[in-house]
């Protein structure tokens, strides 16, 4: 083999080696879509939110780089059914639809029962909290404690689109309680220079979960995230 020859060899064996070896060790890449949920998730916030930037903080330790896309929920939802993300987050268990897949939990939500301070609110149950008041909600599937006295009362429930919407409502009285994150809430609270809104209970600590989108493209992912998440 003459010397040109060989000099060619040898720049494509070093080509072939640089473009291996910078797959190899290149960060993979993984997309999610959220909601604006401040303050685990935002698209305003520097961090994203708290949980996405844990989430992020836990997968770039393992060399995976984590691009979040925000949208409104139900679109959220809607996109994430293709193969350019892995799923939406954060998400109740609840919120886990067809076709997806919870992930071991990443973070932790709170529901409570939220009033103005200027109301005086009496109950003992979820049922006669339900029965006798007007309750304010968001357009999210809420655990079955909470819909089951839904479908029980209809006509007391208020829905609104957005947790800005149902704060409004509450500072207005044109519902009674809302009921949703009171971190979420205190949150857009101070947003909105609103200073009388307080917790009256916390109903329940829920698990804030990725929606895996549950098919084999994305089997090796699901069963990665939740190693992950198993060592937190």
């Amino acid at each position: 083999m003459n010397l040109k020859k060989k000099l060619l060899v040898t720049a494509i064996i070093f080509v072939i080696a640089i473009v291996f070896s910078t797959n190899y060790f290149a960060e993979e890449v993984w997309k999610i879509t959220s909601l604006d949920w401040q303050p685990y998730s935002g698209s305003d916030m520097s961090s994203q939110g708290n949980s996405v930037q844990l989430l992020k903080k836990l997968l770039s330790k393992e060399g995976i780089t984590l691009k979040v896309e925000f949208y409104p929920w139900k679109r959220s939802q809607q996109l994430a059914k293709t193969s350019d993300y892995i799923g939406y987050f954060p998400a109740w268990p609840e919120e886990v639809t067809e076709g997806f897949i919870a992930s071991k939990p990443v973070d932790w939500s709170i529901i409570a029962i939220m009033k103005k301070t200027n109301k005086t609110i009496k109950f003992t149950t979820i049922d006669e909290l339900f029965k006798n008041h007007k309750i304010g909600l968001v357009d999210y599937t809420y655990p079955e404690e909470i819909t089951n006295a839904m479908k029980k009362y209809p006509n007391n429930i208020d829905i609104s689109p957005t947790e800005v919407t149902l704060l409004k409502k509450l500072d207005k009285d044109r519902v009674d309680i809302g009921i949703t994150d009171p971190n979420v809430m205190q949150y857009l609270a101070a947003q909105e220079g609103i200073k009388d809104i307080e917790t009256v209970k916390v109903i329940m600590k829920k698990e804030l979960v990725i929606a895996l989108r549950n098919d084999k493209e994305n089997k090796v992912k699901i069963d990665m995230i939740n190693k992950i998440l198993g060592k937190k």
